[in-house]
């Protein structure tokens, strides 16, 4: 069992996938931890998600005490500062680094916050781990299709997250660096499903940028799944893309508004918006293989790859444009959130 009383940090582990992760990795599908940590700069998701695994309602003083002694531990801090990263890191196993600046117009706003959580925060898990010889087993960046063939800041500091772990492999011998990449995690905070929930209860209207637009859905566990893939047979400098489904966005407006007399209006592109969104580029199909029903990006610098195993999977680049599925699959995939209200969705986000 891979996680089997290992000590996991996970960077970001009050968000939608941190979530997820924490609930999956408690249940021991994976071996029981020996303790996860949950890193982040929010007191007020800690203390929520705390009281939650605890199954508290009311907050009193007690719940924060021998915290660090819980087998679900939470730790305050900002990987953009380096020593905060550093006394989190010691003692750990295995990281699974989900922090992230994530919303589009936000980083395009605002670019340079977005280089200094998600490259530069990204950089001091490397260094740390290499400058102090840490005895870190395995680092796994959380990733998106914003980072292949990116048009926009978001997707920019995740393909340099993505290079600065493969590369970090180069100089850390003991520790294997590895991605998962997907693209929308359905229902996650901020996410478009949420969004479209909230504008329903409000009797709309329901706001698309362009009925052309198509996106990839991954439902959370799914996202879980292949974290867990990635960590049971990844190899150094792998990135793991998940199979998963598309759909165009003017659908999932359809299939959530369903009978209700509520308009969708076309509100055009927002800054750094894509058309469609690539999880495999052709640049990268010619090393990409499957593996356990993944797709698998080998990493581009030759020193990491093995060339005996390349037996390339796609002819041509991976894209939310194509496939795209039929309006029942799709009602389907959506019917756990039809309905929700957007206040509950959120609180499970």
């Amino acid at each position: 069992m891979p996680l089997k009383d290992k000590r996991i940090l996970i960077t970001g582990g009050t968000g939608s996938l941190g979530q997820a992760l924490v609930r999956r990795m408690l249940t021991g599908e994976m071996g029981k931890p020996a303790q996860i940590t949950v890193f982040s700069r929010d007191e007020t998701k800690q203390h929520f998600m705390r009281l939650a695994y605890q199954r508290r309602e009311v907050a009193t003083d007690e719940v924060i005490y021998k915290n660090f002694q819980q087998l679900l531990s939470f730790r305050i801090g900002d990987v953009r500062d380096p020593h905060s990263v550093a006394e989190a890191l010691a003692e750990v196993d295995v990281v699974v680094h989900a922090a992230a600046m994530k919303q589009v117009p936000a980083c395009e706003y605002f670019p340079f916050e977005a280089v200094s959580t998600n490259v530069l925060g990204v950089q001091n898990i490397v260094r740390i781990i290499r400058q102090n010889r840490l005895p870190v087993s395995t680092v796994l960046g959380v990733s998106t299709d914003k980072a292949c063939k990116p048009i926009n800041a978001y997707g920019m500091t995740k393909a340099l997250l993505e290079r600065i772990f493969v590369q970090g492999n180069m100089g850390c011998p003991d520790t294997r660096f590895m991605c998962v990449r997907y693209g929308n995690v359905i229902a996650s905070r901020g996410s478009v499903i949420p969004l479209f929930a909230s504008q329903i209860e409000s009797g709309g209207p329901v706001t698309i940028t362009t009925k052309d637009m198509t996106r990839f859905l991954l439902p959370l566990d799914r996202g879980v799944d292949t974290i867990f893939a990635a960590i049971r047979s990844g190899r150094k400098g792998d990135i793991y893309v998940p199979k998963v489904p598309a759909a165009r966005i003017v659908d999932v407006a359809d299939v959530m508004i369903g009978e209700r007399n509520i308009p969708v209006v076309v509100t055009g592109i927002r800054p750094g918006e894509k058309v469609h969104e690539t999880l495999v580029s052709e640049e990268e199909c010619h090393r990409t293989i499957e593996r356990d029903g993944y797709y698998v990006i080998l990493p581009g610098l030759p020193e990491l790859r093995d060339s005996t195993e390349c037996h390339p999977a796609l002819e041509t680049e991976y894209s939310s444009s194509h496939p795209i599925i039929d309006p029942w699959t799709l009602a389907s995939l959506l019917a756990p959130y039809v309905g929700v209200s957007s206040s509950v969705m959120s609180g499970v986000a």
